[in-house]
């Protein structure tokens, strides 16, 4: 663990120290992510179409939002030339989102920018240990609904 900047620790318990980690950083990924333009949300829902399209209904179960949160999101990508929202030749009732040639470029700007940020955050610990520290953080007890996002 490092010092702050006045010599002293962040606090012992470990919800503080994780929230401290989390904070700074959450401060370093969002400026990683503005490197595109993008916000979290944004880039998160650039990376789930990244492998094809999906039904606007299973981008919002992978994103874990509410459908209208969702609207408002895929309105900006859209928007901004990122996204599109196609008919379902299957059921024209059900549409589907996919990422265009601009957003895949924002992404991958993004990506880079974000494994300068991950190699900077990460870069003490071994790929096992990256690993070790995944696996721990899937089994704290958090919830999507407990999270307010500031965007």
């Amino acid at each position: 663990m490092t010092a702050d900047q006045d010599g002293s620790h962040p606090p012992q318990r470990l919800g503080l120290l994780l929230a401290w980690h989390g904070s700074i950083t959450q401060t370093r990924m969002k400026k990683a992510l503005g490197v595109a333009g993008l916000t979290p949300r944004h880039a998160m829902t650039l990376m789930h179409l990244e492998d094809g399209p999906l039904s606007q209904r299973a981008l919002a179960d992978r994103l874990e939002v509410d459908p209208s949160v969702l609207v408002g999101i895929l309105n900006d990508l859209e928007g901004d030339g990122l996204a599109e929202r196609r008919r379902d030749p299957a059921d024209r009732r059900r549409h589907n989102v996919v990422i265009t040639a601009a957003g895949r470029a924002a992404l991958d700007t993004t990506n880079a920018a974000l494994d300068e940020v991950e190699g900077g955050i990460f870069g003490a610990l071994s790929v096992q240990e990256r690993e070790v520290l995944r696996g721990l953080l899937d089994r704290v007890n958090t919830s999507a609904e407990d999270f307010t996002c500031g965007e």
